[in-house]
């Protein structure tokens, strides 16, 4: 008679024999699925050969499920339709990742010249030639135009004021220095 659970002694019945293993059959062996992948991947990667206006050819189940898709899909089967579309996107994105960004090329041509800027101004109106320095042998001094001096002073940020350097600067530099409306705040 066997005895229950916390009693002491252990059920005769319930032991495996010394010397037996609990597995008697061990460990299942992996199927064939299992260590190649799927069934299908094994599938996809079989070849067939194909024949096509009289010639044989060699050609994957893949390469032949796409052509008959493909063939489907011409007939006018919607679900065809769709799959042929998805490949044709699917193999643009994979060309798309393949060709590299084409940069532009473009000739870059720079002119040193320090009197570009002077000639713009002339060109623009934003400055005028001074003639007080054509007697001295300077030709090329200009002054700014006042309404320039007052469109430049109005756009000014950070409202930080003038120096008198500064003011002295612009009444120096500019054609009519006293029609020149100076921020608020700027001692003249």
């Amino acid at each position: 008679m066997s005895k229950g659970k916390g009693s002491g002694d252990p059920p005769v019945d319930n032991r495996f024999k010394k010397g037996t293993s609990g597995n008697p059959k061990g460990r299942p062996r992996k199927r064939l699925q299992e260590t190649t992948g799927s069934a299908f991947d094994i599938l996809i990667d079989k070849t067939l050969t194909i024949t096509r206006n009289g010639v044989a050819r060699e050609a994957t189940v893949e390469e032949a499920i796409q052509h008959r898709t493909y063939q489907d899909a011409i007939a006018g089967n919607r679900s065809a339709i769709k799959e042929v579309l998805k490949m044709i996107a699917k193999r643009d994105k994979a060309l798309a990742a393949r060709r590299k960004p084409k940069i532009p090329s473009f000739k870059r041509l720079v002119e040193y010249d320090p009197d570009n800027a002077d000639e713009a101004m002339l060109i623009l109106g934003i400055a005028c030639r001074d003639d007080r320095w054509v007697d001295r042998g300077f030709p090329d001094r200009l002054l700014l135009e006042t309404w320039a001096v007052r469109v430049a002073l109005g756009r000014r940020k950070g409202g930080r004021r003038l120096t008198g350097n500064e003011i002295a600067d612009i009444n120096r530099c500019t054609r009519e220095p006293d029609k020149v409306r100076w921020p608020r705040g700027t001692p003249e």
